[in-house]
């Protein structure tokens, strides 16, 4: 399910695409959040897992209603195949994305102190509670989140803001990818690798470069974040 010829601007996702999007990831945030945080009650661990999963669940939903809405090809959503040099590249800046971010986090902290709190701890709590638990985490935030966020961050909104140029795409999307993570700590990371997945969206033309730095920013970093926590 992959094309390889360029996306032309007739056949790039529009804004009846963008709404359908927005309709369906704020109604499902809206709705499911609630719910889930008093099922998982007094169960850290559990609620790790399930937000996590939600995070990959809610791209996917929400892509999944830009797809059908006029039934453009894969290729309009920069689902396409690209060369293993762009993904070696996603790589490398997905590491490097994992040091920037938290660099930049421990200069927030040591200016605000407590100013800004971090969401995600129950991610840590489930990524600590076991080699199985760690493993679970790891498909769930890494592989789960890390496609899913892309598919409907990059895929559907980069994609369609491309129309109005290459940078209006990338700061419009990534603004928008930084506020759906809340004024938090999670704003951080989400600024630097949502720059830096949509720039690479752009440049190749096809999300799979960016699904790469996601997916290693969320799996190695949580790694890194535990590997740090047991060393303190």
């Amino acid at each position: 399910m992959v094309e390889s010829t360029r996306t032309s601007a007739a056949t790039r996702p529009g804004w009846p695409e963008v709404a359908a999007a927005a309709v369906t990831y704020v109604g499902l945030l809206l709705l499911l959040p609630p719910a889930l945080v008093h099922l998982t009650t007094g169960n850290e661990a559990l609620r790790g897992h399930v937000f996590a999963a939600l995070s990959g669940v809610l791209g996917f939903a929400t892509f999944g209603a830009a797809f059908v809405i006029r039934r453009r090809g894969w290729g309009a959503f920069g689902v396409r195949r690209v060369s293993w040099r762009w993904l070696l590249i996603g790589l490398g800046l997905g590491l490097a994305a994992i040091v920037l971010s938290r660099v930049v986090v421990l200069v927030v902290v040591a200016l605000t102190g407590d100013a800004l709190v971090d969401p995600q701890g129950s991610y840590q709590d489930a990524a600590s509670a076991g080699g199985v638990s760690l493993a679970v985490q790891l498909i769930l935030l890494g592989l789960l989140t890390g496609a899913g966020e892309e598919f409907a961050f990059r895929g559907v909104l980069t994609n369609a803001l491309t129309r109005y140029g290459s940078v209006v795409a990338v700061l419009v999307s990534t603004a928008i990818f930084a506020l759906a993570h809340g004024i938090n700590l999670a704003l951080i990371p989400a600024i630097i690798v949502g720059s830096i997945a949509a720039v690479l969206t752009v440049r190749s033309r096809s999300i799979w470069p960016g699904v790469v730095v996601h997916v290693v920013n969320n799996s190695v970093g949580t790694i890194v974040s535990l590997l740090l926590t047991a060393a303190l």
